[in-house]
Formats: structure tokens, sequence, C-alpha cells
């Protein structure tokens, strides 16, 4: 499936799309079992992946970024997640959530101290705002953090951080001042190695076993009062501003994961006999390849038309909260068809699909469940 046939792309776009699906192709596919199996995160792909330009895809080329914009973005994650969902996770943590936090809200001597390393990919990114106590209930953290002098002194827990044990820069967020609930919270860089901070439990999951996820511990943990994003009490809004632009990028990793599922039934529709007859001769199967490929483009055109008022600056809650919910639960149906069309082959590792039913359960929850998005879009449509 041709990206250029549903959304027309300027040179320099096909350019960059070409340059990944290559690079995807002989760096990535031959070892998606292997860090699948062993659930090895690839940091060496990682930091070829920042050499090429596509960890600071969004950062400005001043502070060693490709200066690009969300079609872009969106373009690269796809390529990705149409072999390997879970590095194309990894891109997208990397790039929408740690990088994007410090380079939209951070101030010019932040910026300069961490965007260069973490745009480069000399240096990974991770992000907190989850807890053990408060998933979509963002709001509910317990995760401190206590001005005392020049210092902030942080306290707590956050889980579910995509690269918390490899990531040498993380954005925190943690209460600063309880009394103001969601108003309290504020957002904080911490580095790798700082004294107090120590990396938990990795986890062992389901999907996605090649991007590395964590939980982070922060114990009378000191940082720099400088290191501070923003004000104080800004971190929640932040937070929620970034995880506008994360649904996009989960969006396009889920219309990836489409691609690979309808271009894996394709080609094994053509291939398996059954009765004397290939598989793609029974109106069964083409009607599930139907769907899939109308899906498909629905939801492409859904995920670049965010991408695209993203670009243009304009307000993206309720398109992007659209293309993510849309998408998601498209990629979900359309692993599962295509299992089913590889019958008990889909069911074993030998064939990608299965990974493919694994991965794409995470696309319903992270950057905020389906049932968040549908929220988010009712309020949109119910306000006054």
């Amino acid at each position: 499936m041709d990206i250029t046939k549903i959304i027309p792309l300027n040179e320099n776009q096909q350019m960059i799309r070409d340059t990944i699906r290559e690079f995807a192709e002989t760096k990535i596919r031959p070892h998606v079992m292997e860090w699948d199996e062993e659930q090895i995160f690839p940091i060496d792909l990682m930091h070829e992946l920042g050499e090429l330009g596509f960890l600071g895809i969004l950062v400005p080329e001043e502070l060693g970024g490709a200066g690009l914009g969300y079609i872009e973005y969106t373009i690269v994650v796809e390529e990705i997640a149409r072999i390997d969902p879970s590095v194309a996770l990894s891109v997208a943590a990397h790039n929408g959530l740690c990088t994007n936090h410090i380079n939209v809200f951070g101030s010019d001597e932040l910026k300069k101290k961490y965007i260069p390393d973490l745009a480069t990919g000399k240096k990974i990114g991770a992000w907190g705002l989850t807890e053990p106590a408060s998933g979509s209930d963002a709001g509910g953290m317990q995760t401190t953090a206590a001005k005392v002098g020049d210092y902030y002194i942080l306290n707590g827990t956050k889980t579910f951080i995509t690269h918390g044990k490899s990531g040498e820069t993380s954005v925190i967020m943690a209460i600063t001042d309880k009394e103001k609930g969601k108003k309290g919270i504020s957002a904080f860089v911490v580095e790798k190695g700082t004294e107090g901070f120590s990396v938990g439990k990795k986890e062992n999951k389901l999907g996605m076993r090649a991007s590395e996820t964590t939980q982070l511990i922060f114990e009378n943990c000191k940082i720099p009062a400088s290191n501070l994003i923003g004000r104080e009490g800004e971190g929640f809004t932040q937070a929620m501003k970034i995880l506008e632009g994360g649904r996009i990028s989960i969006a396009a990793l889920s219309c990836g994961l489409t691609v690979g599922c309808l271009e894996s039934s394709v080609t094994y529709s053509k291939e398996r006999k059954q009765f004397n007859k290939s598989l793609s001769e029974f109106q069964a199967i083409q009607f599930k390849l139907a769907d899939m490929a109308t899906e498909l483009h629905a939801a492409r055109l859904l995920t670049y038309d965010a991408a695209r008022i993203k670009d243009e600056g304009g307000d993206i809650s309720f398109p992007a909260s659209m293309a993510k919910l849309y998408s998601s639960e498209i990629a979900t149906k359309a692993s599962n068809e295509a299992v089913q069309i590889f019958g008990g082959y889909g069911f074993v590792k030998d064939y990608p699909v299965e990974k493919f039913y694994r991965d794409v359960k995470l696309l319903t929850i992270g950057e905020g469940t389906s049932e968040v998005q549908r929220i988010v879009i009712a309020r949109h449509l119910l306000r006054d």
C-alpha cells in the first residue's frame, strides 16, 4: 500500500518515505523476531536513526534536529510500524514525548543543554507521567517535588515508562503544590545517574517487547531548580498538550501496523491453496481484505489531516482524538482478521501477523485509552 495514493507528498516527503522504508526493510525486518523473543531494545539502531535525523524530526535545525513537521513525523512512524510496531513506538516516544516536551516548553537554556543530544540520538529520552495508582487519571499522581533552596527534591514512582532503563534524559511530572490539584503539577528534566533516581522493574509485556518499559523510582532525588520546565503548576497542561501530539503518532503507528497486516494477508491469500483454489478467490477472504483497505484509507485520512492541522498551528484536540481512536480500533480489527485469514499459521511465530496481533492492543490504551478519546470527542461535540 503506497501512501502517495492517498496523501499527496512533495518531493522531500517522498524522499523521507523512501529512506525510512529502505532502512526499515534492511535494518529492522531481519531482526524483528529476535528482538521480540529476547525483549531486546535495539539501542544501536536508535543511534543510527538519530544519525539519519529521525530522532529529532520536530526539532529546529539550529538545535541539531531535522526541522520537519508532523506530516513527515507521521510518515516515519507509519513506515517503521509497517515492519515492527515496537520500534515505531520507541521512535514515537523519543520524538513526541521527551524531546518534544523540552523543545516546546523548555527554556532556551534547557533546550541548548538537552535537545542536541536527544535530536541526534546520542542520548535516548524518557517521559514520566503514569504512576501505579494513576493511569487515565493523570491528575491523581502522587510523585512530589519539594523546593529546597536552589533544588527540588523528588519522591515517588512512575510506571510503564518507555526507555526507563536506557533513557539518559527524562521529563518527569510531579506535584509541587498539593492544594492546587492539577494546577499544582510541574514538569522537570531529570538526568540518568542523579542521586536518588533509580530504575525499577522492567515489564514483561504481551507485545511491543522490543520497546523497553520500566518503572522509575525517586527517593529524595535532588535536581537543580533550573531543570523546572516552564513555571510551577504548568506541568499538567504541558503534558496534555504533548499527549495531543502523541495521539497523532499512535494513529500513525496504527496505520502502519494495519498496512503490515493487509500486505501480509494479501500475499498469503494469493499463495495459500485450499480446495484447489487460492484463498484470495474466496469471497469471504476478499471481503476481509476489502474492509481492511477501506478502513485503512479512512484512518490515514484522519491521521494526516490531524498532522496537517498541527503543522498549521491549529487546535488538534478534536481531530487527534478522532484519528487516534479510529486508527487504533481498526488496527485491532485488522490484526484479528489477518490472523483469521492465516488460520492456524496466524497463531504461530513464523508469520508476522502473530506479532501484529500482540502488538496492536497497546494502541487502544497508550496516549489515552479509546474510552478517554471518546470522552474528549464528546466534550467537543457538546460544548455550548
